[in-house]
């Protein structure tokens, strides 16, 4: 059981971490998009995601902003995991 940790961590890692990456978006993109419908998460729209991923869409909307700041800080550990994944392996 042990070896089986060992060798697969970094999946481990992702997958644990990347589990309720799809709740969080869906709750970026419901109010980075002002809707409340479910196709929302399966529809390719990314520019204005993006843009208010980066940017400030709402500056007056305190649950974007807690939200955007949330992700963001959820994106950046995905992205550390990665480059020490990369650098690791």
């Amino acid at each position: 059981m042990i070896d089986f940790l060992k060798e697969n961590i970094w999946f481990i890692l992702f997958l644990i971490w990347g589990f309720p990456l799809s709740i969080y978006r869906s709750k970026f993109r419901k109010i980075v998009y002002q809707t409340d419908s479910w196709l929302i998460n399966i529809k390719p729209l990314f520019i204005k995601e993006f843009k208010g991923l980066l940017g400030n869409l709402f500056p007056e909307n305190k649950e974007y902003i807690k939200q955007r700041n949330f992700y963001r800080f959820y994106l950046s550990v995905y992205t550390i995991l990665f480059l020490l994944y990369l650098k690791y392996t």
